[in-house]
């Protein structure tokens, strides 16, 4: 039996092992910071500028998608959220009761993969910063080895705190969330006071499709946290309310995406060139004065770190599931590794970081959505978390189904993601259906989860342990899942 240390000390010891209802500890309110620290990235101003240069929006419809976003992804990441609080374990541990001991290693590896392009990202932008706060303050200008060196310092700093824990985790988010709050509102009031209002204003109204495409590309970045939702929650008694852990997902995250996006969409009306910017970051640091930008990037620095670090963190926890027989912190450091490699190449080869970013978010809403669809149409059939069994990898375990695999999320999962794609379009690669409604309109990602849930609800069901409400002398024993909230 796990003592309390393993969750409760310094350095988070737990992997995928389910958690007591003894060590739940966890608070609901911790959640609202730690999506607000989930989303302090100053790529979600680029990404608002984009609104306007790009898809043509006015500021009113970039409002329309400021909100509608967050609601619709960080929704799906809350609902889903509501298995960690249920089974006690990550997500990807508890995918193994939907796809099978074998069968989870499929998605958990397309997961993974994933998480490194999005770590890159993260690692790319930390490192701007560092770059441009040294520009401003010191006029030191960027080389390669500077580029090398400060990639190295954010990578490292990332895998020092995701490698800490969830608790390392929580007091980071708490105290990046006061300060990114306390000068986003400095840097709105310059805005408001500096602002020719009247061109915003004046913007003509994009088209529907664009309005729907634009909802997309803001939401893919939450999509991409649906896996992760139950490595939050995890610690949560089974009793904390459904609809507050979905409320301050959603809340935590749509207090920073809102107004990121409308500064974003208000800078690009005078300097159009913030949404390609190769260096996204100094560009902002040019926009604003050097009292505010400063301080700022800083913060933006650290709140980068911690999405790094939440992602790593959940990653360690995949790796751990694909079999990677090593401590949670040290599964952190392939991650860690890998994305010094790409972050490298980014930032010296590629040639538009942006136009990178956007079409990775695209497809990487795209493969998380087909693994969304089922887990998501699990819940609602009601599932009841073994422990034992997730743990157990062999074919003695309740979810060894038929050779490991459970042939209906299989091919539900199996269906939705190559139709998903057809659907969808990027720089360097477009669907045989890009064309359609649906595609123009970048619902790709909507379509994958919809297939994918459709299909694994008609398939029959796959057999797996059920168990009654726990008494007060089996409070450790799984219960049965639903998603009433």
């Amino acid at each position: 039996m796990p003592h309390a240390s393993e969750s409760e000390g310094a350095i988070e010891t737990r992997g995928l092992e389910p958690v007591p209802d003894g060590e739940r500890t966890g608070h609901v309110r911790e959640l609202f910071p730690t999506w607000v620290a989930a989303n302090i990235s100053v790529l979600l101003l680029t990404m608002g500028a984009g609104l306007i240069v790009f898809n043509g929006l006015n500021i009113w419809q970039v409002l329309v998608v400021g909100v509608t976003a967050p609601v619709v992804s960080y929704g799906l990441v809350g609902l889903i959220s509501l298995a960690g609080k249920r089974g006690g374990a990550p997500g990807m541990a508890l995918s193994r009761a939907v796809f099978g001991q074998r069968g989870n290693l499929l998605p958990g590896s397309l997961i993974w993969v994933a998480r490194w392009g999005w770590e890159t990202i993260n690692a790319v932008t930390g490192a701007y910063a560092l770059l441009t706060v040294l520009d401003l303050l010191f006029d030191i200008e960027p080389n390669t080895a500077l580029i090398v060196v400060t990639l190295v310092l954010f990578v490292a700093a990332t895998f020092l705190v995701s490698g800490l824990g969830i608790n390392a985790l929580r007091v980071c988010s708490k105290w990046s969330t006061y300060l990114f709050g306390g000068f986003s509102v400095l840097v709105l009031g310059h805005l408001v006071a500096n602002t020719d209002w009247p061109a915003v204003l004046a913007r003509p109204a994009g088209s529907t499709a664009m309005l729907i495409a634009g909802i997309g590309t803001i939401a893919a970045g939450g999509i991409s946290w649906v896996p992760s939702g139950p490595d939050f929650t995890r610690y949560l008694p089974r009793t904390a309310s459904g609809r507050a852990v979905v409320g301050s997902t959603v809340g935590g995250a749509g207090i920073v995406v809102l107004p990121m996006v409308l500064m974003g969409a208000v800078m690009a009306v005078a300097t159009p060139d913030l949404a390609s910017a190769q260096d996204p970051v100094s560009f902002i640091g040019e926009l604003l004065p050097a009292w505010i930008s400063v301080p700022y990037l800083l913060i933006a620095l650290v709140g980068m770190l911690l999405i790094n670090s939440m992602s790593m963190y959940s990653a360690g926890f995949t790796a751990q599931t694909l079999g990677i027989d090593v401590p949670r912190a040290w599964a952190v450091s392939v991650n860690a590794a890998i994305s010094l490699v790409f972050g490298f190449l980014l930032m010296v080869v590629a040639t538009s970081f942006i136009g990178s970013f956007i079409s990775f978010l695209t497809l990487l809403a795209v493969a998380f959505s087909a693994w969304i669809g089922v887990f998501g149409a699990d819940m609602l059939r009601g599932r009841a978390y073994d422990a034992e069994a997730l743990m157990d990898t062999g074919r003695s375990s309740a979810y060894w189904y038929r050779g490991g695999f459970a042939w209906q999320a299989m091919t539900a999962w199996g269906v939705a993601l190559p139709v998903g794609l057809l659907f969808t379009k990027v720089d360097w690669f477009g669907g045989p259906l890009a064309g359609s409604w649906i595609g123009r309109n970048g619902l790709g990602w909507a379509v994958t989860i919809v297939v994918a849930a459709a299909l694994y609800a008609v398939l029959p069901r796959t057999a797996g342990p059920v168990a009654a409400e726990p008494s007060e002398d089996t409070a450790e024993e799984p219960v049965r899942t639903t998603v009433s909230i």
